[in-house]
């Protein structure tokens, strides 16, 4: 039977996940999703949506959604919700999960590798993170789980830009890029969002694609660091001036090929040293006399990799790699993977 592709939807407290949530499950879309709500307290789906009681609570949208409160263990509620669909008491072909607005999405993710049923049943297709452009420099500030959503992201949905100036606008997405420069930005206002920008982006595929900002590798290379200063956005406004966020990507690009031996004991050293801080790699490298593509992606210390397409006769050949995580040592991880080439 196919995997069930399931979508981690975070976003920080109030940034509009419950509103494209409802949006979800009422719209007349045509999908069978289960909505898999893992939250307490005001943000909860509406309360004539769901029954709140102490139990779990399955109801049956007319549009061929289902909605369920998880109290407690995830693992236990996909395991269970697996086995109705295999009963056939019910219906649906793929899952999504908000996170409660303070969670860290990452043992969510870490899920889906570490337990076998979960595993045995569902694939995960992607993390999307719900911004609030009002609110967002504030919480990023003050908030490593905000910081943590967004390098975590493979698509950020920008909420309320309404309510900001372009100016300051500007200077979220720069922000974010530094962040996480691999996830694409998109305009989300009023839970206004095509499906297809929240469902089936593939973002822990192991393709031979990396998609990493352009910008952002003009400003790796050019030598600067990626410090959140004046410089970088003169229209921001001067309180915001400064953000050296814990959590900040890194890329590693090179035109010469890996030794694969040297660069497997390598990557196993930063993943066990540095892994608990490392939130999201992936890369898609050039290996000594390979005629295909590696691609390798992680996640903390869950790390895996796979023979990608051919390289093509006039393509470039070289190997491309960021890196996303927790006050990594950006030196340690260059000079590392430098000694590793051939």
């Amino acid at each position: 039977m196919a995997l069930i592709p399931s979508t981690i939807l975070t976003g920080f407290l109030g940034a509009g996940k419950t509103t494209l949530l409802n949006r979800i499950l009422q719209e007349d879309h045509g999908l069978r999703i289960a909505v898999i709500e893992n939250e307490f307290g005001q943000e909860n789906i509406d309360n004539e949506i769901l029954v709140q009681d102490s139990g779990e609570q399955i109801v049956e949208m007319n549009n061929g959604c289902i909605c369920c409160t998880v109290r407690g263990d995830l693992i236990v509620a996909l395991t269970r919700l697996a086995q109705q669909r295999e009963a056939g008491e019910l219906a649906f072909d793929r899952i999504v999960i908000e996170t409660t607005g303070l969670a860290n999405p990452g043992p969510v993710a870490q899920t889906f590798f570490v337990d076998e049923e979960v595993g045995a049943h569902y694939m995960l297709d992607s993390v999307v993170t719900v911004v609030d452009a009002r609110h967002a420099m504030a919480q990023l500030d003050e908030h490593e789980e905000a910081q943590r959503q967004v390098g975590f992201a493979d698509r950020i949905l920008l909420s309320k830009t309404d309510l900001v100036d372009s100016a300051q606008l500007a200077a979220l997405k720069t922000r974010l890029r530094q962040i996480n420069p691999r996830a694409p930005l998109t305009h989300s206002d009023f839970g206004r969002t095509p499906l297809a920008e929240v469902l089936d982006i593939r973002g822990f595929n192991l393709n031979d694609k990396l998609e990493i900002d352009p910008d952002f590798l003009e400003q790796d290379e050019s030598g600067h660091e990626h410090v959140h200063t004046d410089a970088c956005n003169h229209a921001a406004d001067h309180h915001h001036a400064h953000h050296s966020d814990d959590i900040a990507a890194f890329v590693f690009k090179s035109n010469r090929a890996f030794d694969s031996a040297r660069l497997d004991e390598f990557l196993g050293g930063l993943v066990q040293v540095f892994g608990p801080r490392m939130l999201r790699y992936k890369g898609v490298l050039l290996m000594e006399g390979a005629d295909r593509k590696v691609v390798f992606q992680g996640v903390h210390q869950i790390m895996g990799s796979d023979l990608g397409a051919k390289w093509g006769e006039n393509e470039e050949r070289g190997s491309k790699m960021v890196f996303i995580g927790k006050n990594l040592p950006k030196d340690i991880f260059i000079r590392g993977l430098e000694q590793c080439l051939v």
